[in-house]
């Protein structure tokens, strides 16, 4: 290195030294903005955040496979009936959703139960299996904020919620009498509130029908069409979904049952959906329904239970 180029690189390093040495006080009393203060202040939601992109990587999730909620997922619904409400939503849950949601609840299959003068407890009339889903997990939380969506204003943000969800299993021969799944006396609420709560509305939704029989029937339900005057059914719900099964293209999705009322097929992603309550609160027995027997294979379905709260008199 030359003489001169040597004085200008000590010229350059004593000059940045200078600044350094300058700039030190300042420093030590600098410090950045705390963004938490900040983050605190926003609206804070009663459940994650799904965001489509990301993929679920916590080792603390209650499965062990990654998946990613699809928010735009596409369904479409019919009007089954208006008095109860009764509406059949097609394509509610995606394939995908559906291998997701019976990994997790596999380990967990135990008798069934039904809550009777407010005691869980086993009875012939429900003779499945049943496994509760925690709330967490992603797929869950996927498909619980596609229902509360569905639920437009018939829930309110920050008092009601969706309640916990179940998956059902039967096999050959099992079924669920007659039943409905409001409650006859009002539940407290498990924060420790002052509330009750009842369901005011289910879904029951087909993850796996590789079944014969098993039909969800309620006798006490009317379609919306009039009587065919030449007296054959009126409808055939729900014909166009089965181009694509040419083993069943002749079967509808729901039919008027011999004994009165109608009886739905179990078909995997399709959901089930009616009103429990009337406008009082209480229970509407015509949403009486009932699990038939299963002939063959086995089907399971989800159950989801929206809450309505009401203050505890």
């Amino acid at each position: 290195m030359s003489a001169s180029s040597f004085s200008k690189v000590a010229g350059i390093s004593a000059a940045a030294a200078l600044l350094v040495a300058l700039a030190t006080p300042y420093l030590s009393s600098f410090s950045p903005p705390q963004l938490a203060s900040f983050v605190s202040e926003l609206p804070i939601r009663d459940y994650p955040f799904i965001i489509p992109f990301l993929r679920n990587t916590s080792t603390s999730s209650s499965t062990d496979h990654d998946f990613t909620c699809d928010t735009l997922h596409p369904y479409r619904t019919e009007l089954v009936s208006l008095d109860p409400l009764i509406i059949y939503i097609h394509n509610l849950i995606s394939p995908i959703e559906i291998s997701s949601l019976l990994r997790t609840a596999e380990p967990k299959f135990a008798p069934s139960k039904v809550t009777k003068h407010g005691y869980q407890q086993n009875t012939q009339d429900r003779t499945s299996s049943s496994a509760g889903l925690p709330r967490d997990d992603p797929a869950v939380l996927c498909v619980l904020s596609r229902a509360r969506n569905f639920l437009g204003t018939m829930l309110r943000d920050g008092w009601d919620e969706m309640g916990p969800p179940q998956l059902v299993r039967y096999s050959t021969g099992q079924r669920f009498n007659v039943h409905h799944d409001w409650f006859d006396s009002l539940r407290w609420a498990s924060d420790d509130s002052n509330r009750k709560w009842n369901r005011i509305a289910s879904f029951f939704a087909i993850l796996q029908d590789n079944c014969t029989g098993g039909e969800t029937h309620f006798p006490f339900a009317k379609g919306i069409a009039a009587p065919n005057p030449w007296g054959g059914s009126s409808w055939r719900g729900g014909m166009e979904d089965q181009i694509q099964r040419q083993d069943e293209v002749l079967k509808p999705l729901w039919r008027e049952h011999e004994d009165g009322g109608l009886a739905f097929r179990p078909i995997a992603g399709n959901a089930v959906f009616w009103v429990n309550l009337h406008p009082n609160g209480t229970g509407d027995l015509r949403t009486n329904h009932a699990g038939l027997p299963l002939l063959s294979g086995q089907k399971t379905a989800m159950n989801i239970w929206p809450r309505q709260y009401y203050p505890a008199e």
